[in-house]
């Protein structure tokens, strides 16, 4: 959840350290640090709050000297947010300093066993335990750092991604993972170290991912070393050329990374099926589809595995792989899944979504997927990351960076993945016809040019931001596929704009929340003129005779509604199965609007991160 950023070479290290800080933002913003060595001593200045506070702190109060330093973005876990619990951390002799993304589970023994040989704490961190733990072990056995670190982190439980730097070893950092991402970045004669790549992508294309239980040995002018941590072997580093550029991890002009991201969509559910999606041939090529076509279509069911949006986009999922493929499917919240001693088969096939490739919760479902013998594929956007390795095959997304921490081109890209998928194993069954088999894919190759035209929209969703944004409640209702829509809508406005907003089946709104509907209340009804369209207008009469006030997104053309409704948002028509990648973007606006109006932070909303990479 942290953000790590290291640098060792020639450059001046603060500069790309606040920098590369400023990119892993998304990962956490309660509190920020920075430690350089400037050939003397460690120089260290750390404050509640981001890092434009620091920025401002820091040359304040240190000399920002030095080519050597480690930086962290934090999202606390242990500890309250505030300047002591920031990190970096020092070890007591204040030789080591430490930046740390992760939870060490049995750090209250570790810090009892420390207290008792005469340690003292200052922060409320797992992490200042772990530095300590590190300095203790080097102390004992006269060792070196890396040594050091590796025999610490055989004694640790828990999660972690590490960055350590010891002032009597000036030209060297340690750093380690697992269950949490690090990148390590290399150019000529320097390194970088960070949570993902967009801190270093401007100084080099060259990048190396450690992998689980992994320790690099990072030295000025000479070559890296990898070992694993629990037997100390070493390990042939894989170097991967990075596809990103830095064009995608700046603002282009938007307020906000989510407008941005929200725009882009045309774009990259275009890019998601290119080279994939073949109307005019009637064809569908996914090489991990057809390398393993046999473990879909010999499938007894599907498990789809994932987090918060991504969870969104597998109920999606399940309606269209059900109606296409005739394939039983469930989908799990990941976090629950792997707690509940789930009924798994070597028959099953599970799908894992995520964003970021690197959800703790949804990496520990797959491998317990794994340990039962179960085929795993992974559908995720970044290259490289931890599910893309951990899975036995999958799909990219081709979204490219989603920096704002409210999800938007991710949702859309993983349900063009998942529909691909659907309609690959429904021709291979035979479960649609050819002539509807060709429909889909020659109406899913315009999916982004609707979505252009329902970005349209941008105003009218703007107009009704203005009327309902000190709104305290708001209702989502959606039938068939544009039931996960729903609960994605009312997901985009609670998180950005801190409004309560819930989303129900529209059936369902006799069973209980009919009783919260007055004239105070808000209510968003995805209306398509599709199947069951006369069963959600009844919904709607029943919302407006008790005065609720409706805001319908609805087909073009439509009259029916729009007779009802107080505010309609009109979107292009497309085949049903296909209307949630339509339906979703004028929910987006409009919780984008309101969040704006309402002076939210929308890329960094409070409490939240982009990657939940700690359980």
């Amino acid at each position: 959840m942290c953000g790590i950023v290291g640098y060792i070479g020639h450059r001046d290290a603060y500069p790309v350290i606040i920098k590369g800080l400023k990119r892993l933002e998304y990962r956490g913003y309660d509190s920020a640090g920075v430690v350089l060595f400037d050939g003397n001593d460690l120089k260290l200045s750390k404050t509640k709050g981001k890092v434009s506070d620091l920025e401002k702190k820091s040359q304040e109060e240190i000399s920002v000297t030095g080519t050597i330093g480690i930086g962290h973005t934090r999202w606390a876990t242990h500890g309250v947010p505030n300047d002591v619990n920031s990190h970096p951390h020092y070890s007591n002799s204040g030789n080591l300093a430490i930046v740390h993304n992760g939870i060490i589970e049995n750090y209250e023994p570790l810090k009892k066993e420390l207290i008792a040989r005469g340690y003292v704490f200052h922060s409320d961190t797992d992490t200042e335990v772990l530095v300590n733990l590190i300095e203790d072990v080097k102390k004992k056995d006269n060792l070196k750092l890396g040594k050091a670190v590796q025999i610490a982190l055989n004694q640790v439980v828990g999660a972690y991604a590490i960055a350590v730097f010891d002032k009597d070893r000036p030209k060297e950092i340690v750093a380690a993972r697992l269950g949490s991402p690090l990148a390590i970045g290399v150019g000529k004669d320097e390194f970088f170290i960070a949570s993902d790549a967009s801190p270093f992508i401007e100084y080099t294309s060259n990048c190396i991912y450690l992998e689980d239980e992994e320790m690099a040995i990072i030295r000025l002018h000479k070559p890296m070393k990898i070992r694993k941590i629990k037997d100390d072997s070493l390990v042939d580093p894989y170097v991967q050329e990075l596809q990103m550029n830095l064009e995608q991890i700046e603002k282009g002009g938007y307020d906000h990374f989510m407008l941005k991201e929200i725009y882009e969509q045309p774009a990259v559910i275009k890019d998601t099926y290119r080279g994939r999606l073949h109307a005019n041939e009637g064809l569908i090529k996914m090489a991990g589809i057809e390398d393993n076509l046999q473990k879909f279509l010999n499938a007894d069911r599907i498990l789809i595995v994932a987090c918060g949006t991504s969870w969104h986009a597998g109920l999606v999922a399940e309606y269209i792989f059900e109606e296409f493929s005739r394939i039983p499917v469930e989908v799990e919240y990941a976090s629950e899944f792997r707690y509940r001693n789930p009924i798994i088969r070597e028959n099953d096939v599970v799908i894992a979504i995520s964003q970021s490739g690197e959800t703790a919760d949804t990496l520990a479902a797959i491998k317990l997927a794994k340990e039962h013998g179960a085929f795993v594929f992974g559908v995720c956007n970044v290259v490289g990351s931890s599910i893309s390795r951990e899975t036995h095959a999958g799909a990219y997304t081709h979204a490219g960076p989603e920096i704002g921490v409210a999800s938007t081109k991710a949702f859309t890209t993983q349900i063009t993945v998942l529909t691909l998928i659907a309609l690959r194993l429904a021709q291979a069954k035979g479960t649609l016809t050819n002539s509807d088999f060709h429909r889909y894919l020659q109406e899913l190759e315009l999916i982004p040019e609707k979505v252009q035209q329902a970005l349209e929209t941008n105003d009218t969703a703007k107009a009704i931001a203005a009327i309902y944004k000190d709104a305290p409640n708001c209702l989502y209702l959606g039938r068939g596929y544009n039931f996960p829509v729903a609960l994605e809508g009312a997901l985009k406005l609670k998180e950005i704009s801190y409004i309560h907003a819930e989303g129900y089946p529209a059936a369902e709104m006799k069973h209980g929340p009919i009783a919260l509907i007055d004239e105070q209340m808000p209510v968003v009804v995805i209306a398509q003129k599709q199947e069951h369209y006369d069963k959600i207008v009844s919904n709607i009469q029943e919302i407006k005779s008790r005065s609720g006030k409706i805001i319908a997104v609805v087909t073009e053309g439509d009259t029916q509604v729009r007779a009802l409704a107080d505010h309609v948002i009109e979107i292009p028509r497309t085949v049903d199965a296909l209307s949630p990648l339509l339906t979703t973007i004028p929910l987006q606006l409009l919780s984008y609007h309101i969040a704006v109006m309402r002076e939210c932070n929308v890329d960094q909303p409070r409490n939240l991160a982009k990657s939940v990479t700690v359980e």
